[in-house]
């Protein structure tokens, strides 16, 4: 199975290196040197990671070959791809790959079925589940342990608790402001 691990970005200097945006949470173990990765496209590898660094909060990977800014430069915006076992599983617990819980059923804690994951968006801040309804319309639904109580791999689905107002249009409405009249000389909006 491959796995999107991350994409390039930038050259940084003039010896080959580049930024890398992290797209997995193993970059140690997929982004070390002497890994082989797949790119999308397919034309511009595989490559080979010959070392790395961190600088500035930001992941460095230099490439096999690639010796300077202009080589560096023509890889910006390739994704590299690793090829994985499906049946490995990420070292921490409550950690899912996305092949993981693509196709999920979505649920409520009562049972009510939702949908299905058909995506999963990764944000800097959190991630989202892309849900197709029934009737094909869809939900973003973050992933955040407050909202997903349960992920069940055997009987393939997610049980998700939402606030008021994120899967229906029956928010609650909670306002600061008097609801009174307003007083003479004051502005109404």
């Amino acid at each position: 199975m491959q796995l999107v691990v991350a994409r390039i970005g930038r050259a940084h200097g003039i010896k080959g290196e580049v930024t890398v945006e992290v797209r997995t949470d193993e970059p140690e173990l997929r982004l070390g040197p002497g890994a082989v990765l797949l790119t999308d496209p397919a034309s511009a590898g595989p490559l080979t990671i010959e070392s790395g660094r961190v600088h500035s909060g930001r992941l460095l990977l230099r490439f096999e070959g690639v010796r300077d800014r202009n080589a560096a430069e023509a890889l910006r915006n390739i994704l590299l791809i690793a090829e994985i076992d499906p049946d490995e599983l990420p070292e921490e617990e409550d950690e899912y790959y996305d092949h993981q819980l693509m196709d999920l059923d979505v649920v409520l804690v009562d049972g009510t079925e939702i949908g299905r994951i058909t995506e999963i968006s990764h944000l800097p801040s959190q991630d989202l589940f892309i849900v197709e309804r029934p009737d094909g319309t869809e939900l973003m639904i973050p992933f955040v342990s407050e909202i997903v109580t349960e992920i069940d791999l055997k009987e393939q689905r997610a049980v998700i608790d939402p606030p008021p107002g994120l899967i229906d249009d029956r928010a609650e409405i909670v306002s600061s402001r008097d609801d009174g009249p307003a007083e003479s000389g004051e502005e109404t909006a």
